[in-house]
């Protein structure tokens, strides 16, 4: 059973079901990426799985596959910043809280990736200015069992990713393009021989000083 099988065999009652799933939140630099999508009913896709488990090239292929096979989708990048001032969970379950708000078609179902969902979870329903109260659930390792969870994790990995990319071109001193902000080996002898830029994360790194002091 493919996951889009799975989702159709174990919510056949609900006709928009978004998937909600985020990128980066283990790395010591950059944003931390949500997405949420809700997919056209006859969409499927044999590659479309857990991007983690997929290339780089398959993700790039499948990125804008998923954009001309949803009907609704929403990408929220939540900066450093921000996870510094909620901690990466806060920042993380504010960035699911925007997905769901901003979809311009109202699913039936939200689906997210993990073991948490926003707490007293409502949302506005952005046509009707109502606030209203929705089925949701939390999946643990949603991505691997659920298209539409499966498609948001691509979108939001594909796009933390290029965004990584323009800050190697900022910051070329940390290659972040390799590494994409995450804890490697090559990343932390960068860290010791520049310090932290304005990127990376100050609640990951604390006592470390930034480039310039």
């Amino acid at each position: 059973m493919n996951i889009f099988q799975r989702q159709r065999i174990d919510f056949p009652e609900y006709k928009y079901i978004a998937g909600v799933d985020e990128a980066g939140r283990g790395p010591l630099a950059g944003p931390v990426v949500v997405a949420s999508v809700i997919l056209k009913q006859d969409a499927s896709h044999e590659m479309l799985d857990d991007s983690k488990k997929l290339t780089e090239k398959k993700r790039l292929n499948l990125f804008d596959w998923i954009i001309n096979h949803s009907i609704a989708l929403h990408i929220e990048v939540v900066p450093v910043e921000a996870i510094d001032n909620l901690n990466i969970l806060g920042a993380t379950m504010y960035g699911m809280d925007a997905c769901a708000k901003e979809l311009t078609v109202r699913p039936n179902l939200i689906l997210f990736d993990g073991n948490k969902t926003p707490v007293d979870y409502q949302v506005i329903d952005l046509r009707g200015g109502k606030v209203i109260d929705y089925d949701c659930l939390s999946i643990i390792k949603g991505d691997s069992k659920y298209a539409c969870i499966a498609a948001a994790s691509v979108l939001a990995k594909v796009t933390r990713d290029r965004i990584m990319v323009e800050l190697d071109d900022k910051y070329p001193m940390y290659r972040f393009k390799e590494h994409k902000g995450y804890p490697t080996k090559k990343h932390f002898e960068m860290l010791e021989k520049y310090g932290r830029c304005e990127e990376h994360r100050k609640s990951f790194l604390k006592g470390m000083k930034s480039k310039g002091d």
